[in-house]
């Protein structure tokens, strides 16, 4: 398989990464068992001052939720930028940023969420792994 191909598979897996993070993005909050909802309905009613703003935790949540929905689109929209410029020694750079990233991402989903979160960053960051090797031997 060629380098090109393999960034495409990753930009690709990435994207439905995105979509399933945004369908647990916008859902958080609704069929939830009655102890989560206990959860959810402390982490809204307790504010407090940040940055001269009332806030709560359920918003620090679901803020990060939504930043995480473009951080992810960003980066299936860079492996497939990448895969049109494998030539290009600057495109091989920062695909070693990304790679680095994918792999780090990949750790912290499998730490902090579940290993099916995990397994969307763990097989772009092999398939770009993978994509560099083929690259550094031209």
């Amino acid at each position: 398989m060629s380098s090109k191909l393999l960034l495409r598979i990753a930009a690709i897996i990435m994207l439905l990464h995105t979509v399933g993070h945004s369908m647990a993005a916008f859902s958080w909050k609704t069929d939830v068992p009655p102890v989560i909802s206990q959860v959810i309905l402390d982490m809204q009613s307790h504010h407090f001052n940040f940055m001269g703003r009332s806030v709560s935790m359920a918003l620090f949540y679901e803020g990060y939720g939504f930043t995480m929905i473009f951080v992810l689109l960003m980066v299936a929209i860079w492996l497939w930028l990448l895969a049109g410029n494998t030539d290009v020694p600057l495109a091989y750079r920062m695909l070693v940023v990304l790679f680095l990233f994918l792999v780090a991402q990949s750790a912290i989903e499998f730490y902090y969420f579940f290993p099916f979160a995990a397994a969307f960053s763990f097989i772009s960051a092999v398939l770009s792994g993978i994509a560099l090797l083929k690259m550094r031997r031209r």
